[in-house]
């Protein structure tokens, strides 16, 4: 390579302009410079190759449009909104979006195509250092693949810069889970503004977002079930509606608790905000939950109360079709991850096995 140059095949001959690298090749009778979007020599000759590849097969197309990431990413997250995604989900898309831009600026990265496994790398390692957890990071990988192939498809880039890049998935970290009386003993201890709350949580597997969006109307007391369901402003996570028999006991507590308020557990008013209007916080209601848990000496979150319904249900006998119609599942995977076997109850399983074995031992 000399004077910073380096030619490819016949057609194609990069060079450094700046930090970064451009390529130079004839289409059609005109000469195109183009910017390959890296500082990278080896990223720049792979882009340059496959440049070359695209011109000698009739393939290579000038790029409709050229745009920063930062519009790229905004042009995506409309995308988004458009799709029925629920709020919480475009929120948190939206913000992973927005960092992508920031970081793609902070390092001179002028379009998608500077979207590459360098930039990839940098962010994985930026959410790394942010303290979030390994499937955390996977989901901001993959959104950022998202953005990348809707850039492809949208024509805003000449090449897929991150292709061939696989993500694996990584393992979910162990959970958490209560045994049913772990459960109960949580519930008794509970405060009263939180009971009914965490009382839903239990008895009904519900996500912490069903639970705040639950309204008044979606009791059926005539059905004998809760219903879960959009409504104006909120979707459930996967978009299912599905009904939840209530228990003789919640149906009960449901039946005398008062009603001041629309939401089923509205939080309590306090001096700032003296009215039942308020949909819980899941900072709020966590912070209640983690006093209690403290307490009585055992681990757990929210979410902890939806893995001690599955693990219940399906230790009891339930079938795992009736379960997963509860919980809101579709995937049977996705349910397995939810799966505990408690200690208690392996043993109590491996002692039944014993007595089977030495009553058909005696029969012989």
């Amino acid at each position: 390579m000399a004077d910073g140059k380096e030619r490819f095949g016949e057609r194609v001959t990069i060079y450094r302009r700046g930090a970064k690298w451009h390529a130079s090749f004839q289409h059609r009778k005109r000469q195109i410079r183009k910017a390959l979007g890296t500082a990278n020599l080896k990223e720049a000759r792979r882009r340059a190759a496959g440049i070359e590849v695209k011109l000698t097969a009739g393939a290579w197309k000038p790029a409709v449009e050229a745009i920063s990431v930062r519009e790229a990413t905004e042009r995506y997250a409309d995308v988004l909104r458009t799709g029925g995604r629920a709020p919480s989900t475009l929120t948190k898309y939206t913000r992973l979006l927005a960092e992508i831009a920031d970081l793609a600026d902070g390092l001179g990265i002028g379009d998608v195509g500077g979207l590459g496994p360098s930039f990839l790398d940098a962010f994985r390692k930026r959410r790394v250092e942010s303290g979030n957890g390994p499937i955390t990071v996977y989901h901001g990988d993959v959104l950022l693949r998202q953005l990348v192939l809707f850039a492809v498809r949208r024509g805003l880039v000449d090449d897929d810069p991150l292709r061939g890049v696989r993500l694996p998935k990584p393992k979910p970290a162990p959970q958490p889970c209560w045994t049913r009386p772990e459960t109960e003993a949580i519930l008794a201890a509970a405060p009263p503004e939180l009971r009914l709350p965490l009382t839903l949580l239990a008895e009904l597997g519900l996500r912490f977002g069903e639970l705040a969006w639950l309204r008044w109307d979606d009791v059926d007391f005539d059905a004998n079930a809760v219903l879960i369901r959009p409504k104006p402003g909120w979707t459930p996570k996967t978009g299912d509606r599905r009904a939840v028999p209530m228990k003789p006991a919640l149906r009960a507590m449901l039946d005398g608790a008062a009603r001041p308020s629309e939401w089923v557990a509205p939080m309590p008013p306090t001096r700032r905000r003296p009215g039942w209007d308020r949909r819980w916080s899941e900072k709020r209601l966590l912070d209640g939950l983690k006093a209690v848990l403290k307490k009585l000496g055992l681990p757990g979150k929210l979410h902890t109360f939806r893995h001690a319904f599955i693990s219940h249900a399906l230790l009891s006998g339930t079938p795992t079709v009736v379960v997963r119609r509860w919980v809101g599942h579709v995937d049977p995977k996705v349910i397995e991850l939810y799966t505990h076997v408690h200690d208690a109850a392996s043993q109590d399983a491996m002692r039944k096995l014993g007595r089977t074995d030495a009553a058909a031992g005696a029969a012989e």
